[in-house]
């Protein structure tokens, strides 16, 4: 029985090693914030965005994907077109490291051993992790509390990818985030006893957007795409 279960799993772990096609690389691109503080323009990408994405192909129409993504997110409430905030007057700037998993799903077949250019719009979405410092805004000033959180979010993306170069692949998206926060821009202090210089709208969560490309170099055994 048990030479029986490792014949099994070496079995397995061979079909499994040749089914697979994987895809590494990069996203560049820039960011902008969506949230109590600045405008409210749902694609303006006013901050460097910069990081690593890496995809494991499951089908020719869906691949799990993970990503590392560095970026700092602004606001500015003079470059909104809503006047309270003009004259408000509120800044402020945080880095963010940003972790995400999910799933990616094609539109048309993406079957990279076909040996054929090809193209195909796509969704992507999973859950989202940003890590950033905690702020408040005293006398109008951006104040630091000297602690960091991490918001949690949901990406919601659309792209467009082709394999344009032999095996490296190109896409170019646009992915907003929502996240269950509203402590990035400093509306709600995370300490507290702060919570007296809370500001916004209470009921709207932080938002923000990244728009870039990602280039990637996909490697690995031809996949079994075999129906199930």
């Amino acid at each position: 029985m048990r030479h029986l279960t490792i014949l099994i799993f070496s079995v397995l772990s061979i079909n499994f090693s040749h089914s697979q096609i994987n895809e590494i690389g990069v996203f560049v691109g820039g960011s902008n914030f969506i949230g109590d503080v600045g405008a409210t323009d749902y694609i303006s990408p006013n901050q460097l965005a910069i990081g690593g994405i890496y995809k494991w192909n499951r089908s020719k129409r869906h691949s799990y994907r993970a990503s590392v993504i560095f970026t700092e997110l602004e606001g500015i409430d003079n470059n909104s077109d809503d006047l309270r905030r003009i004259q408000r007057g509120y800044e402020f700037n945080t880095k963010i490291t940003e972790i995400s998993a999910g799933m990616e799903f094609t539109f048309m077949d993406f079957n990279l051993h076909s040996g054929e250019k090809l193209w195909t719009p796509y969704l992507y979405s999973g859950i989202s992790l940003a890590h950033h410092d905690n702020y408040y805004f005293l006398n109008g000033l951006q104040t630091p509390e000297n602690s960091s959180s991490w918001a949690y979010g949901v990406p919601i993306t659309l792209g467009f990818k082709t394999n344009f170069l032999g095996n490296i692949i190109l896409g170019i998206e646009v992915s907003a985030r929502y996240t269950f926060s509203d402590e990035i821009d400093g509306s709600i202090p995370d300490d507290q006893w702060r919570q007296q210089y809370r500001f916004g709208n209470i009921n709207n969560n932080d938002w923000y957007v990244f728009s870039g490309i990602t280039l990637t170099y996909t490697f690995g055994e031809n996949p079994c795409f075999c129906v199930e």
